[in-house]
C-alpha cells in the first residue's frame, strides 16, 4: 500500500516549520511527502488581500493531487496548519491526523499580532547569527497585515464548531513551553475530538515551533509509531 503524507505549515510560516520532522519521515519511511507553501507565505510574506479560503483551497488542491498518487493519506498540520488539517478531514477521506501545536482556540486579533512578534522573539533567542530561523522571522514583523490576522482568526472560527465530528485516528503533540498556543489547547482538542483512537504527546521542552524542540527525536519516534499502527 502506497502512503502519502500532506504536511501543512502555520500562519506566516512555510515548509521550514515542519522540515525537521519531514526529514525524519523521509529517512525512516518510503512515503510520498507533500509540503506545499500556502498562498502569501514562505520566506517572503505577501499576505495582503488573501483570505482563509485561499489557504484552505491550496491545501485541498495538494491533497487531491496526492490522493491520486497514493492509496492512503496522512495529514500533518502545524499551528494554523492543524486547523486546516481538521477542515480537510471533515471533507475528504484521510486515514490519520497529526496535529502539532494546533491553534485551535479563539485568538483575539490584537493578541495575534502580539503573538507574531513573540514568535520572532522565540526564534531569535540567543545569538542571532547562529540561529537558523532568524533570517526567516526578522522580516515577518513588518510583513503581517492586520487583515491576515483577522483571516486566521476567521479560519479558526469556521472550523471550531466541527471538532467533535473528527472520528479518524488523531495524534496531538504540544510543547509545554509554548508561548503562542495555550498549553491547554491540546487537552481541549483531545477532549472534543470523538475519535476512538487518539493520542496526546507532550514535549517537555517544546515551544511553539515544536519541530525544533530539544526533545523532538522523542516525539518524532512516538508519532511515527502512531502512524504505522494498523
Amino acid at each position: 500500500m502506497k502512503t502519502g503524507v500532506l504536511c501543512i505549515h502555520g500562519f506566516t510560516g512555510g515548509p521550514y516549520e515542519l522540515q525537521p520532522f519531514v526529514d525524519y519521515l523521509q529517512t525512516n519511511t518510503d512515503w510520498k511527502i507533500a509540503v506545499p507553501t500556502l498562498p502569501g507565505h514562505g520566506e517572503i510574506l505577501s499576505l495582503k488581500k488573501l483570505t482563509a479560503e485561499n489557504w484552505m483551497m491550496a491545501a485541498e488542491q495538494t491533497l487531491r493531487q496526492l490522493q491520486k498518487e497514493v492509496d492512503r493519506v496522512f495529514v500533518i498540520g502545524f499551528s494554523m496548519g492543524g486547523i486546516i488539517a481538521i477542515y480537510l478531514a471533515l471533507r475528504y477521506k484521510i486515514d490519520k491526523l497529526v496535529l502539532l501545536s494546533a491553534a485551535a482556540k479563539y485568538i483575539y486579533p490584537t493578541q495575534l499580532i502580539h503573538d507574531v512578534r513573540e514568535i520572532t522573539k522565540e526564534a531569535v533567542a540567543g545569538k542571532l547569527e547562529e540561529n537558523p530561523l532568524f533570517r526567516l522571522y526578522s522580516q515577518k514583523l513588518r510583513d503581517t497585515p492586520i487583515h491576515a490576522a483577522f483571516e486566521f482568526m476567521r479560519l479558526v472560527r469556521m472550523v471550531e464548531p466541527y471538532y467533535g465530528l473528527i472520528s479518524i485516528p488523531v495524534c496531538l503533540v504540544q510543547g509545554k513551553k509554548d508561548g503562542i498556543v495555550p498549553f491547554t489547547t491540546a487537552p481541549f482538542l483531545f477532549e472534543h475530538i470523538t475519535s476512538k483512537k487518539k493520542e496526546l504527546i507532550f514535549s517537555e521542552t517544546g515551544k511553539h515551533h515544536i519541530c525544533y524542540s530539544d526533545d523532538c527525536s522523542d516525539w518524532f519516534s512516538q508519532t511515527l509509531s502512531f502512524l504505522r499502527q494498523d
